[in-house]
């Protein structure tokens, strides 16, 4: 379910992550390589990007497939960013949420990417949701797993929880909950990136230029791509990956 990419580094085009790859994001929507659930990610897409002096991240998101979209290759070709966070989507479940249902979901300086599902959803996450206080479920984005697992892991965020301990804590808490959840979470702050594999692919780059990216599977096939085990997570910067296990 859904396919996702992040990237932090010097200043790029989003179309060298997204469009101009021969498997790039653009491609992943109608003909992913590795995407084990699954085979056409066209209930929305969405990228997030952060300008220069500007720590609150830019988002544009569509209810329809990117290749619908015929502004955004456009967009993508002279848009610069030094991080990004983009992904396309497969429901889960059919929605009225419409682009609110799109990642990259985000809050502040934050944007976050869910790519699987929660098992059992609503039903199996109704305990966990008590959890949060009444304002933050009344503010979900959008009616669906990924808006709700975001708010879990906003609120460590909020509570003082470092990126990596947040992700790792929630995948752990709605595995519990809901068993055979598939819960590859990604998230950046513009100058790291943190991540889970938990039930599908998850790929890491370092870019020749000084840059890494992160995403469900290689937009590529440069032998550098390395494969992140499953029930691992992630810890990246510009120029050092770390992985542990979950």
């Amino acid at each position: 379910m859904c396919r996702h990419v992040a990237y932090v580094g010097p200043a790029e085009p989003l179309g060298r992550f997204l469009v101009e790859p021969s498997h790039g994001l653009y491609r992943q929507s109608w003909a992913p390589r590795r995407q084990r659930y699954g085979t056409v990610n066209a209930d929305g897409f969405g990228v997030g990007w952060y300008a220069e002096e500007d720590p609150v991240p830019a988002r544009y998101r569509r209810a329809g497939p990117i290749w619908a979209d015929l502004s955004f290759a456009d967009l993508a070709r002279v848009v610069r960013s030094t991080a990004l966070l983009a992904a396309v989507r497969d429901a889960t479940m059919p929605g009225a949420d419409q682009e609110a249902a799109a990642a990259p979901f985000g809050t502040g300086a934050w944007l976050f990417s869910h790519n699987g599902a929660v098992r059992g959803w609503p039903g199996s996450l109704a305990v966990v949701s008590r959890t949060l206080p009444p304002e933050d479920l009344l503010s979900l984005e959008a009616r669906n797993d990924s808006a709700l697992v975001w708010a879990l892991v906003l609120a460590r965020l909020r509570g003082g929880d470092e990126e990596g301990r947040a992700l790792a804590e929630t995948v752990l808490e709605v595995a519990a909950a809901a068993p055979g959840s598939r819960l590859n979470l990604l998230l950046t702050n513009g100058d790291t990136i943190t991540a889970t594999a938990w039930g599908d692919t998850l790929w890491y780059l370092t870019t020749p230029g000084g840059g890494t990216v992160v995403a469900s599977e290689p937009y590529g096939d440069d032998p550098q791509w390395q494969e992140v085990p499953d029930r691992t997570l992630l810890a990246a910067s510009r120029t050092e990956v770390r992985l542990t296990a979950l």
